[in-house]
């Protein structure tokens, strides 16, 4: 029996990985923002591994400093339910001006010296493109520690700006297209959050070998409860939750809420950004008594938010690059809260139409946005619900993150042997 007992012990600890991601905007929930890496992180620990996540204690959804750090002090460490964050202290912000920047670099800065300071070695690094500047720390990290480096890419820079209408020759777009292109070309593995992005980037010479897709996931424990439990408001009451920002078209959801000001419509958004002075000030201008504004909540408080709602807002401006797809957590969190879903975007993909969970409309266009509304309004709880429902059991089926995470297990374990043949 002791040999039985030594034999498995041995395999479950050469199977444990320590596993270091490098993601300047990870968050745990208590916090407002996207838990993909802590969700992820959560059910790798569950399966036996180790997992640190070098996040910045600077909040963008809040600009503000959530940690205080001792004089010369860089870093501090905090678990949350078995995932260990080690937060980096960073300049902070108050716009998306030249200050934000610095905000990135000190990351890169401060993060080196927290590793330094740890004086540890994982098995495997993994740098995620919010910014290609973490990701080329995490690479050259990788190189220096003498482990192998993968990079996850979440969005498609230089191309995004590009398609927003930076000139290619643009100096900032040109020192972002010779880092995609190295960074390409240094990971043993890329993992993609978007469907179709595996084409883009195997259009930059990459073999399709290396190119994975692991899309957003959700752990539904939190929302089973949200199936069958539908709420009874006084107004029909739609819910955005999020960045406010230009990318987000909210400005259509308040001139959809203008044309609606005699239904007994709510048009509720929780979250903070760069717009939201605009929105707040059209709202005031237009005495908009049917529209909510208010700040953003952590992660945790979501799902109270999504389940008084009878419906959720997903908005996106219209935009070249969403031809590779999206991904996005916040519409994978409102599928699975099985409520009906109006969904303003152009993309390759879409969730809301392939499972038949809501209402489609082109984006920023208030008058379909409005006649999407009220035909949600005019259907029957029972029809809701089941719409609702369709949504959860297609997040269900694609986008568990605990199918998921045994997907990215099976991905590093791989990278790693194959650093080790190399």
């Amino acid at each position: 029996m002791s040999a039985i007992i030594v034999n498995f012990a041995l395999k479950y600890f050469s199977d444990c990985m320590n596993i270091w991601i490098f993601n300047h905007y990870a968050l745990p929930p208590v916090y407002p923002g996207g838990t993909r890496h802590f969700d992820f992180s959560k059910e790798l620990v569950k399966r036996g591994h180790n997992v640190k996540i070098f996040a910045s204690s600077f909040l963008y959804s809040r600009l503000q400093e959530v940690k205080q750090y001792g004089e010369g002090k860089v870093y501090q460490k905090e678990m949350f339910d078995g995932v260990e964050f080690v937060w980096i202290k960073t300049v902070p912000y108050s716009q998306n001006d030249y200050k934000r920047f610095y905000n990135m670099l000190s990351y890169c800065k401060n993060v080196k010296k927290a590793v330094e300071d740890l004086n540890e070695k994982p098995d495997i690094i993994i740098g995620s493109s919010v910014h290609l500047f973490a990701v080329n720390t995490a690479y050259k990290l990788s190189r220096k520690l003498g482990v192998p480096f993968v990079m996850e890419v979440r969005d498609l820079w230089p191309q995004t700006l590009i398609d927003l209408g930076v000139s290619k020759l643009h100096p900032f777009v040109l020192l972002l297209g010779y880092l995609e292109k190295k960074l390409y070309s240094k990971a043993l593995k890329i993992i993609t959050l978007l469907p179709k992005s595996a084409e883009f980037i195997a259009s930059k010479g990459v073999p399709g070998s290396k190119i994975e897709w692991v899309p957003n996931g959700i752990s539904l424990a939190r929302y089973e409860k949200l199936v069958d439990d539908f709420p009874n408001n006084e107004r029909f009451t739609l819910s955005y939750t999020g960045a406010i920002g230009k990318a987000n078209s909210l400005q259509t959801v308040l001139e959809a809420a203008k044309l609606l000001k005699d239904e007994k419509v709510l048009f509720r958004i929780v979250g903070e950004g760069p717009e939201k002075e605009n929105l707040l000030k059209f709202k005031e201008e237009n005495n908009l008594y049917n529209v909510e504004i208010l700040p953003p909540v952590p992660k945790s408080e979501v799902v109270g938010i999504l389940k008084s709602s009878d419906a959720l807002i997903f908005n996106l401006e219209e935009s070249p690059v969403f031809k590779y797809g999206i991904s996005s957590n916040k519409l994978f969190d409102y599928l699975a809260a099985a409520r009906p879903i109006v969904f303003s975007a152009k993309a390759s993909n879409n969730p809301v139409d392939e499972s038949g969970a809501g209402i489609t409309v082109p984006p920023n266009s208030p008058e379909e946005f409005a006649k999407a509304v009220l035909k949600l309004k005019n259907m029957n709880k029972e029809e809701l619900r089941e719409m609702g429902k369709r949504g959860f059991e297609y997040v269900k089926q694609n986008h568990s993150i605990e199918n998921l995470a045994v997907k990215l297990e099976n991905i590093l374990r791989n990278t790693i042997e194959q650093y080790a043949e190399s």
